[in-house]
């Protein structure tokens, strides 16, 4: 994220909603703000997706009982008081709270794996996010291979077998087929590890019940990223015309 540019968007996002003074004859609490309603929505188009980024479930951790009684854009105020601390301050607070250890974000795992999670994942719903993800990975290797014939592991399996490619069964590799030990380990790794994932990922998350922590299924989606990079980046092979 562009640090300096989020903050100038929360910076003109609070200069608009400021408050005008009120008059203490007045008989309401209800407030006005300085900018026009018009440029505030605008404002708000942007800065909401900062709050997603930053503080994902703001819409229900910052109070807004409020808002009908002073203001409408109160919690989208306070959000943005605590967003932009966290901008201003996240290396310090990291630094003397924690070990600084770097963090995982999940907006630079591979496409396949973000797009298909993230509507879900900012909305909390992480254990539908990872689902969602496997959907949209098996269906982004299925795309590539263009098969429908199968799916999920035995797809990745038959993608990353070291046999020769059959009329209607391309492979995918990683490096060139070389007939070494590492040409066979890494393919062989690559359709274990695959098929690791849609029976210990994949498989619970449509036939268990119960939910899953942000950190259990953010490393859920860091593996099927993994994997998809894998796909995403290995060359088609296809039979040679005899």
């Amino acid at each position: 994220m562009d640090t300096e540019w989020a903050l100038e968007e929360l910076d003109i996002f609070l200069k608009l909603t400021a408050f005008r003074p009120s008059s203490d004859r007045s008989p309401t609490l209800i407030r006005s703000n300085v900018g026009s309603m018009a440029d505030i929505v605008a404002s708000a188009q942007v800065v909401e997706q900062i709050f997603d980024r930053l503080l994902p479930t703001w819409r229900t951790d910052v109070p807004d009982h409020l808002n009908k009684r002073i203001n409408r854009w109160c919690q989208h105020i306070e959000t943005a008081q605590r967003v932009r601390t966290v901008l201003q301050r996240q290396a310090e607070v990291q630094e003397k709270l924690g070990d600084n250890a770097p963090r995982l974000n999940a907006a630079h795992l591979h496409p396949w794996v973000w797009e298909g999670a993230r509507s879900l994942w900012q909305s909390s719903h992480y254990r539908e996010a990872v689902r969602a993800a496997c959907v949209k990975l098996n269906a982004e290797t299925q795309n590539k291979l263009g098969r429908r014939d199968v799916s999920e592991a035995a797809l990745f399996i038959q993608a990353f077998s070291t046999d020769p490619p059959q009329p209607d069964r391309p492979r995918l590799r990683v490096m060139p087929e070389d007939d070494s030990k590492t040409f066979t380990s890494i393919h062989r790794g690559i359709w274990n590890f695959a098929e690791g994932c849609f029976a210990a990922i994949r498989n619970p998350l449509s036939h268990t019940e119960g939910d899953l922590s942000e950190d259990q299924a953010l490393e859920q989606l860091a593996a099927l990223s993994v994997l998809a990079r894998w796909v995403d980046s290995a060359t088609i092979v296809t039979q040679r015309a005899r």
